[in-house]
Protein backbone atom coordinates (compact mmCIF):
# COMPACT_ATOMS: atom_id res chain seq x y z
CA UNK A 1 0.00 0.00 0.00
CA UNK A 2 1.57 3.35 -0.89
CA UNK A 3 1.18 6.42 1.80
CA UNK A 4 0.54 9.91 1.32
CA UNK A 5 0.82 12.34 3.62
CA UNK A 6 -2.25 15.54 3.42
CA UNK A 7 -2.20 18.73 4.64
CA UNK A 8 -5.79 20.45 4.96
CA UNK A 9 -5.59 24.68 4.92
CA UNK A 10 -7.81 27.07 4.46
CA UNK A 11 -9.51 30.46 5.59
CA UNK A 12 -11.55 29.65 8.84
CA UNK A 13 -15.16 28.84 8.12
CA UNK A 14 -14.17 27.78 4.87
CA UNK A 15 -15.34 24.40 5.64
CA UNK A 16 -12.19 22.47 6.49
CA UNK A 17 -13.48 20.53 9.19
CA UNK A 18 -16.35 19.13 7.29
CA UNK A 19 -13.64 18.49 4.58
CA UNK A 20 -11.78 16.47 7.19
CA UNK A 21 -14.48 14.63 8.65
CA UNK A 22 -15.71 13.70 5.06
CA UNK A 23 -12.07 12.36 4.25
CA UNK A 24 -11.51 10.35 7.92
CA UNK A 25 -14.87 9.46 8.67
CA UNK A 26 -14.12 7.93 11.97
CA UNK A 27 -10.54 7.11 11.33
CA UNK A 28 -9.38 10.60 13.33
CA UNK A 29 -7.79 11.49 16.71
CA UNK A 30 -7.85 14.57 18.15
CA UNK A 31 -4.67 15.71 20.27
CA UNK A 32 -2.43 19.47 20.73
CA UNK A 33 0.26 20.36 18.69
CA UNK A 34 3.50 20.02 20.54
CA UNK A 35 4.38 22.53 23.85
CA UNK A 36 0.92 24.31 23.02
CA UNK A 37 -2.63 23.94 23.63
CA UNK A 38 -3.76 24.41 19.83
CA UNK A 39 -5.84 21.61 19.05
CA UNK A 40 -4.22 18.88 16.46
CA UNK A 41 -6.38 16.51 14.41
CA UNK A 42 -4.93 13.75 12.35
CA UNK A 43 -6.60 10.87 10.59
CA UNK A 44 -6.65 8.36 7.85
CA UNK A 45 -8.49 7.46 4.85
CA UNK A 46 -7.95 4.83 1.93
CA UNK A 47 -8.56 5.64 -1.73
CA UNK A 48 -7.29 2.87 -3.97
CA UNK A 49 -4.59 1.66 -3.23
CA UNK A 50 -3.17 4.66 -0.92
CA UNK A 51 -3.30 5.01 2.52
CA UNK A 52 -3.50 8.63 3.21
CA UNK A 53 -2.72 10.72 6.87
CA UNK A 54 -5.01 13.69 6.88
CA UNK A 55 -3.11 16.74 8.81
CA UNK A 56 -5.77 19.45 9.82
CA UNK A 57 -3.84 22.60 9.80
CA UNK A 58 -5.05 25.60 12.09
CA UNK A 59 -7.71 27.76 10.06
CA UNK A 60 -5.84 30.59 9.01
CA UNK A 61 -6.04 33.72 6.49
CA UNK A 62 -2.23 34.08 5.96
CA UNK A 63 0.89 32.35 6.57
CA UNK A 64 2.59 35.43 7.71
CA UNK A 65 3.18 34.19 11.03
CA UNK A 66 2.31 36.81 13.62
CA UNK A 67 -0.38 34.28 15.47
CA UNK A 68 0.46 31.20 16.85
CA UNK A 69 -1.98 28.98 14.31
CA UNK A 70 0.16 30.61 11.61
CA UNK A 71 3.04 29.63 13.16
CA UNK A 72 1.88 26.11 13.47
CA UNK A 73 0.27 25.90 9.78
CA UNK A 74 3.73 27.87 8.22
CA UNK A 75 5.78 25.56 10.06
CA UNK A 76 4.09 21.94 9.31
CA UNK A 77 4.16 23.03 5.51
CA UNK A 78 7.60 24.14 5.57
CA UNK A 79 9.15 21.60 7.57
CA UNK A 80 7.43 18.24 7.76
CA UNK A 81 6.92 18.99 3.49
CA UNK A 82 3.91 16.97 3.20
CA UNK A 83 3.10 15.02 -0.15
CA UNK A 84 -0.03 17.21 -0.76
CA UNK A 85 -1.73 20.58 0.51
CA UNK A 86 -5.03 20.87 0.12
CA UNK A 87 -6.34 24.57 0.45
CA UNK A 88 -9.93 24.54 0.94
CA UNK A 89 -10.99 27.93 -0.43
CA UNK A 90 -14.37 29.23 0.21
CA UNK A 91 -16.32 30.11 -3.40
CA UNK A 92 -18.61 32.46 -2.36
CA UNK A 93 -15.30 34.57 -1.37
CA UNK A 94 -12.89 33.59 -3.29
CA UNK A 95 -10.24 37.10 -3.34
CA UNK A 96 -10.17 37.28 0.81
CA UNK A 97 -9.77 32.91 -0.04
CA UNK A 98 -6.89 33.71 -2.84
CA UNK A 99 -4.18 35.19 -0.86
CA UNK A 100 -3.44 31.98 1.26
CA UNK A 101 -3.25 30.42 -2.15
CA UNK A 102 -0.61 32.55 -3.43
CA UNK A 103 0.90 32.21 -0.20
CA UNK A 104 1.35 29.00 -0.41
CA UNK A 105 2.39 28.87 -4.30
CA UNK A 106 4.56 30.94 -3.29
CA UNK A 107 6.05 28.80 -0.73
CA UNK A 108 6.61 25.40 -3.45
CA UNK A 109 3.97 23.31 -1.96
CA UNK A 110 2.31 20.66 -3.92
CA UNK A 111 -1.00 21.98 -3.82
CA UNK A 112 -4.47 21.29 -4.94
CA UNK A 113 -7.29 23.84 -4.37
CA UNK A 114 -10.63 22.45 -3.11
CA UNK A 115 -12.88 25.32 -4.40
CA UNK A 116 -15.46 24.46 -1.53
CA UNK A 117 -19.02 25.85 -1.41
CA UNK A 118 -19.85 26.46 -4.78
CA UNK A 119 -23.84 25.98 -4.15
CA UNK A 120 -23.06 29.03 -1.97
CA UNK A 121 -21.29 31.02 -4.72
CA UNK A 122 -24.39 29.82 -6.95
CA UNK A 123 -26.93 31.52 -4.92
CA UNK A 124 -24.90 34.72 -5.35
CA UNK A 125 -25.19 34.49 -8.77
CA UNK A 126 -21.70 33.62 -9.12
CA UNK A 127 -20.00 31.83 -12.21
CA UNK A 128 -16.46 30.60 -11.40
CA UNK A 129 -15.12 29.21 -14.56
CA UNK A 130 -13.02 26.18 -12.40
CA UNK A 131 -10.57 25.26 -15.37
CA UNK A 132 -9.65 28.87 -16.15
CA UNK A 133 -8.82 29.39 -12.01
CA UNK A 134 -6.62 26.28 -12.84
CA UNK A 135 -4.65 27.16 -15.57
CA UNK A 136 -4.37 30.76 -14.04
CA UNK A 137 -2.71 28.80 -10.79
CA UNK A 138 -1.06 25.86 -12.30
CA UNK A 139 -2.50 24.02 -9.89
CA UNK A 140 -6.01 21.25 -9.96
CA UNK A 141 -9.02 23.39 -8.56
CA UNK A 142 -12.03 20.86 -7.34
CA UNK A 143 -14.89 22.17 -7.02
CA UNK A 144 -17.16 20.87 -3.92
CA UNK A 145 -19.80 21.26 -1.89
CA UNK A 146 -18.58 19.39 1.46
CA UNK A 147 -21.53 20.36 3.54
CA UNK A 148 -23.68 17.46 1.18
CA UNK A 149 -20.33 15.41 0.79
CA UNK A 150 -20.10 16.36 -2.83
CA UNK A 151 -16.60 16.65 -4.67
CA UNK A 152 -14.98 13.89 -1.78
CA UNK A 153 -14.23 11.31 -4.25
CA UNK A 154 -12.82 13.74 -7.13
CA UNK A 155 -10.39 15.59 -4.33
CA UNK A 156 -9.08 12.46 -3.23
CA UNK A 157 -8.21 11.84 -6.99
CA UNK A 158 -6.13 14.49 -7.58
CA UNK A 159 -4.72 14.24 -4.18
CA UNK A 160 -3.25 10.98 -5.17
CA UNK A 161 -2.20 12.55 -8.97
CA UNK A 162 -0.32 15.34 -7.51
CA UNK A 163 0.58 12.76 -4.16
CA UNK A 164 2.60 10.65 -7.05
CA UNK A 165 4.59 13.55 -8.21
CA UNK A 166 8.14 13.53 -6.72
CA UNK A 167 9.60 16.14 -8.88
CA UNK A 168 10.39 19.46 -6.97
CA UNK A 169 8.05 22.02 -7.44
CA UNK A 170 8.81 25.71 -8.79
CA UNK A 171 7.61 28.16 -6.72
CA UNK A 172 4.90 30.57 -8.07
CA UNK A 173 6.23 33.57 -8.53
CA UNK A 174 4.00 36.85 -8.24
CA UNK A 175 5.23 40.37 -9.72
CA UNK A 176 4.72 42.54 -6.99
CA UNK A 177 5.16 46.68 -9.21
CA UNK A 178 4.15 49.69 -7.30
CA UNK A 179 1.22 48.80 -6.29
CA UNK A 180 0.65 45.47 -4.42
CA UNK A 181 -1.29 43.46 -7.19
CA UNK A 182 -2.21 40.08 -8.22
CA UNK A 183 -2.28 41.03 -12.14
CA UNK A 184 -2.50 37.91 -13.94
CA UNK A 185 -5.23 36.49 -11.36
CA UNK A 186 -7.53 39.40 -11.91
CA UNK A 187 -11.14 37.98 -10.39
CA UNK A 188 -13.08 39.26 -13.57
CA UNK A 189 -11.14 37.28 -15.64
CA UNK A 190 -12.08 33.89 -13.43
CA UNK A 191 -15.21 34.88 -12.06
CA UNK A 192 -18.17 36.75 -12.76
CA UNK A 193 -21.60 37.98 -11.09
Amino acid sequence: MKEVTLALVGNPNSGKTTVFNNLTKTHQYVGNWPGVTVEKKEGTCRYNDYHIKVVDLPGVYSLTAYSLDEIIARDFIVEKRPDVVVDIVDASNLERNLYLTVQLLEMGARLVVALNMMDEASERNLRIDVERLSSRLGVPVVPMVASRNRGTEELLKKVVEVGEKKDPVEPFKVVYGRAVSYTHLTLPTICSV
